[in-house]
């Protein structure tokens, strides 16, 4: 009875021991989890889309009548009056995966669409701001900077030129203002990008 007593509960402890060591294994294989997440994001239902921070722009502000014989500013013109009428969100550093479980699956062309909105947004504001410093309308290109800045752009360009302009116009005080911005990036940029505020606040030039 005791050899008897003692190969069950031998038995019953090797069975505990392989089920725990198959079940760390899995649960450390991070392709496991990812392929979890996928199926469970890809079986979520259509959400409203009526809580996204949807981006408007404020196209009376911005300076159309400047460098109106330059043809590539009057492309960056037009691309920003095409995007004035679609919906704009950033969702820099949110994976299609997230936006499925948080919207539905069913949402995430459309989705997909606002987020590219909003990167083709940022990018022709950097190059339209560029060519405005370039231009001498440095006031102008410094409000369509900050508007960027305003709506969490990752561009580090955006920043760089800001900084430069900031410290051009002796107010090297502002920024210190983008500091939290940069901080709360949720991109791949964001060290990059506080990088870029610290080495302007260090320099002289």
């Amino acid at each position: 009875m005791f050899l008897i007593l003692n190969a069950s509960v031998l038995i019953f402890a090797a069975a505990i021991f392989i089920y725990l060591k198959i079940s760390a294994k899995r649960s450390a294989d991070p392709k496991d989890d990812f392929w979890a997440k996928e199926r469970a994001a890809n079986s979520t239902r259509r959400k409203s889309l009526d809580d996204l921070d949807y981006i408007k722009l404020p196209v009376e502000d911005f300076p159309m009548n400047l460098l109106a014989d330059v043809p590539k500013v009057e492309d960056y013109k037009q691309i920003i009056r095409s995007l004035s009428g679609l919906p704009i969100v950033n969702f820099t550093g949110i994976s299609n995966t997230d936006l499925k479980l948080r919207y539905g699956a069913p949402n995430i062309e459309l989705l997909t669409s606002y987020d590219q909105n909003y990167t083709l947004l940022v990018r022709t504001l950097q190059q339209w701001a560029q060519a405005l410093y370039d231009g001498g309308y440095v006031d102008e290109a410094k409000r369509m900077l900050e508007f960027s800045v305003s709506t969490g752009t990752d561009v580090s360009a955006t920043y760089r030129l800001l900084c430069r302009i900031y410290k051009e116009q002796n107010t090297p005080e502002k920024i210190g203002e983008l500091y939290p911005v940069a901080e709360m990036l949720n991109s791949a940029m964001q060290k990059t990008i506080v990088r870029i505020l610290q080495e302007s606040d260090r320099s002289d030039g």
